[in-house]
């Protein structure tokens, strides 16, 4: 156990974002996403939502401002955005991350987050629930 650490954050994910650098991309995804065939590594939490994980991770990795947008969403291509977005937002606002948002369609979606250096597998069951969150650099 350690201080401060949010208790969502298994060890394996707590490795991953501290390997990540600058401009690295982690994705949250929801429980239908096919996260194993994605390609980069998968951490799995079941037992947590989206929206949960996307604010422990903020906690512990801050954004990045160098770029035009920092936060990516899947989108459903309906005129009527996912409920989701809601709270992806609220959860952003409640971060105090410059966070930049952008939604791409969901098979542009699929392609970035094979180039991405993680997947985190959350049991969130409501429809595009997931999101791509780009490293920020950390200033001492």
């Amino acid at each position: 156990m350690l201080k401060g650490v949010p208790k969502e954050l298994p060890p394996e994910l707590l490795e991953l974002l501290a390997e990540m650098g600058h401009g690295d991309e982690i994705v949250v995804v929801d429980a239908n996403y096919p996260a194993y065939s994605a390609g980069p590594p998968v951490v799995a939490v079941p037992g947590v939502d989206a929206p949960t994980m996307v604010a422990a991770i903020l906690e512990l990795m801050p954004l990045d401002t160098f770029v035009e947008e920092n936060v990516f969403l899947m989108d459903s291509g309906s005129e009527e955005k996912p409920a989701i977005w809601q709270d992806f937002q609220r959860v952003l606002e409640e971060s105090g991350e410059e966070a930049r948002t952008a939604a791409i369609d969901r098979f542009d979606f699929y392609d970035r987050a094979q180039e991405a250096y993680a997947v985190v597998a959350t049991g969130e069951g409501r429809p595009y629930g997931c999101v791509i969150l780009k490293k920020g650099v950390i200033f001492f």
